[in-house]
C-alpha cells in the first residue's frame, strides 16, 4: 500500500495524524512545506496515495500543490485541512478538484473516515474506468415495469385513447412519449400540456386556440395544442384538475371529433390521438362530482398504470446508476457512483416522489458529494434517517419529533425533562388501568411498591393520596 502524505508546517497537527496513522497500520510521510513535498516528487519519490494538506504554510500554499497534483496526478484524492473556514478557501479547495475540505479544529475519527474514503477512492480510480452503455428510454426490470412496457407494445399497433394513472413523479409522460413513439403516429407531433399549470381563463385558448377579436388583447389568430397536434398525439397532464366548463368541450371534441375556436364559429375537424395523465383517483373525483362520468369514460378506453417506485425497489439501483451518469454528463463533471451499503441504503427508502425524487437526489450527489464514491453519509440529512425512523413504531416518532424540537429550542437539560415526562405518563396510565391500585399498578410495570409511590410523590402525579387509601383498604 502507498502511503498518505501529510503536508502541514504545525508540528502538533503532524503529530496528531501520523498517530491516528500508524495506530491504523496506514502507511505515511509527513512534510513541513509545500516545497519539501514537490523536491520529492522532482527526486523520483513514489506517489502517494492519498495527500493531505493545510492551505496556509510558508512559501507555497496548500492550493498551489493542490494545482501541480491534479495536473500531474489528475485520479489522487487531495484533502485540503485550513484552519480558517471561509467560503473562498472552500470553493477555492473544490473548483481547483480537491476530494473534501477539512476545517481545523476537526475530530480525529472524522479525518480518519475522510481519509479511508479517499484511500477506497485511489484504488477505485485506478482500476478500469466503468463501461458507458447505451441506455433504453425508460429503465426497469420489476414485474410491475415488465406490465407498462408490454402495454405500451399493444398500444403500439393502436390509436385508442390511453388514460396513464399514478403517483406524482413515477414518469407518465414519459410512457405516453413511448406510446407516441412507438406507433403509426411517430413522424407527427407530440403535444403536451399540463391542464394544472395553466389558468383556468387561459386554458380554453391554449387548447382550442381563438380567433382575432375573440377577447382583449386577442391581436391576432391562434392555433391551439389541437391544432399543433393534428396527425399526432395530445398529451393532457393531470387531467383530473381540468375545469368543469372544460371538461365538457373536451368530451364534445372526443364524441364528435371536432372542435371551434374560442370566438370561431367554423368547427374545426380533428385526428388527435388523447393520452391523458392524473395522479388524482378519478373515480373518486367523479363520485364527489369533481369530474364528469361520461368523460372519464371516453378517457379510460386503455388504463396503464405506473407502479411506484416502492412497489419497483429492484429497480432502484439501476435508476440510480443511470441518473448519476445522466447528471455528469449534463453538467459535464467526472461520473460518480454509489457503494453497495448506499444503494442498499436507497432501497430501503420510500421515495415519495418516485422516480423524479431519485433523479433530482442523484443531481444533488453529482453536485454535492466530495467524492467520486458516493456512501450513505453524503446523503442528504433526511435521507441518512428515513430508514431508521421508517422502522420506528409511531410513538417513537413521535418521540423523536420532540427531541428534535426541543434540541432546536431548548437544549437543556433533555434527559431529565423527557424521562420524568416518561414516567409520568406511564405511571399515570398503569394508575388509571388499575382503578388506582398502586401495588396492581407497580406490578404490571414491573416496579416496586416503594418506588411507585416515591415517584408518585416526586412527580406530583394526582391521585396518590386516594391510591395509598385503595391499596390500605384492600383485602390482605
Amino acid at each position: 500500500m502507498r502511503p498518505v502524505w501529510i503536508v502541514d508546517d504545525d508540528k502538533s497537527i503532524r503529530w496528531v495524524l501520523e498517530k491516528t496513522l500508524a495506530r491504523e497500520k496506514i502507511p505515511f510521510r509527513s512534510f513541513a512545506s509545500a516545497s519539501e513535498v514537490l523536491s520529492r516528487l522532482d527526486a523520483g519519490e513514489e506517489v502517494p496515495q492519498v495527500l493531505l494538506s493545510d492551505i496556509r504554510m510558508p512559501g507555497k500554499s496548500g492550493l498551489e500543490l493542490l494545482q501541480v497534483f491534479k495536473e500531474r496526478f489528475p485520479a489522487l484524492p487531495v484533502i485540503i485541512m485550513t484552519a480558517y473556514s471561509d467560503l473562498e478557501s472552500a470553493v477555492s479547495a473544490f473548483h481547483g478538484g480537491a476530494f473534501e475540505y477539512l476545517p481545523k479544529p476537526f475530530d480525529v475519527d472524522q479525518a480518519l473516515e475522510l481519509i479511508r474514503r479517499a484511500i477506497a477512492e485511489g484504488l477505485h480510480q485506478s482500476g478500469a474506468p466503468d463501461e458507458v452503455d447505451r441506455t433504453p428510454e425508460i429503465l426497469g426490470q420489476a414485474p410491475a415495469m415488465q406490465e407498462v412496457f408490454r402495454a405500451i407494445g399493444r398500444l403500439s399497433q393502436s390509436s385508442a385513447t390511453v388514460l396513464i394513472t399514478g403517483e406524482s413523479g413515477t414518469g407518465k409522460e414519459l410512457v405516453a412519449r413511448a406510446v407516441h413513439r412507438h406507433s403509426s403516429r411517430a413522424d407527427k407531433p407530440f403535444i403536451a400540456i399540463n391542464t394544472a399549470a395553466i389558468p383556468r381563463d387561459l386554458l380554453e385558448s391554449e387548447l382550442f386556440g381563438h380567433e382575432r377579436g375573440a377577447f382583449t388583447g386577442a391581436a391576432t389568430q391562434r392555433q391551439g395544442r389541437f391544432e399543433q397536434a393534428e396527425g399526432g398525439t395530445l398529451f393532457l397532464d393531470e387531467i383530473g384538475d381540468m375545469p368543469a366548463e372544460l371538461q365538457t368541450r373536451l368530451l364534445r371534441v372526443l364524441s364528435d371529433g371536432q372542435y371551434y375556436r374560442v370566438g370561431g364559429h367554423s368547427p374545426l375537424k380533428t385526428r388527435v390521438r388523447i393520452i391523458a395523465a392524473t395522479h388524482q383517483d378519478l373515480e373518486a373525483r367523479v363520485r364527489q362530482g369533481l369530474f364528469r362520468e361520461d368523460l372519464f369514460h371516453r378517457l379510460n378506453v386503455i388504463r396503464v398504470r405506473l407502479p411506484s417506485l416502492r412497489e419497483r425497489r429492484e429497480d432502484i439501483p439501476i435508476l440510480a446508476r443511470h441518473f448519476l451518469q445522466k447528471s455528469a454528463q449534463e453538467l459535464g463533471v467526472e461520473g460518480k457512483r454509489f457503494s453497495e451499503a448506499a444503494l442498499r441504503h436507497l432501497c430501503s427508502l420510500d421515495f415519495s416522489g418516485n422516480v423524479r425524487q431519485l433523479e433530482n437526489l442523484c443531481h444533488w450527489l453529482t453536485v454535492m458529494a466530495p467524492g467520486q464514491l458516493v456512501e450513505i453519509a453524503d446523503l442528504p440529512p433526511e435521507m441518512r434517517d428515513a430508514a431508521i425512523t421508517a422502522a420506528l413504531p409511531d410513538w417513537e416518532i413521535a418521540l423523536a419529533a420532540e427531541v428534535d424540537r426541543m434540541l432546536a429550542s431548548e437544549p437543556q437539560h433533555l434527559h431529565e425533562k423527557l424521562s420524568h415526562a416518561f414516567e409520568r405518563v406511564l405511571i399515570s396510565r398503569a394508575l388509571a388501568h388499575t382503578g388506582g391500585r398502586r401495588i396492581e399498578a407497580a406490578l404490571a410495570l414491573g416496579i416496586g411498591r416503594n418506588t411507585i409511590t416515591r415517584k408518585i410523590q416526586e412527580l406530583g402525579i394526582d391521585g396518590g393520596a386516594a391510591a395509598e387509601d385503595r391499596d390500605n383498604c384492600a383485602p390482605r
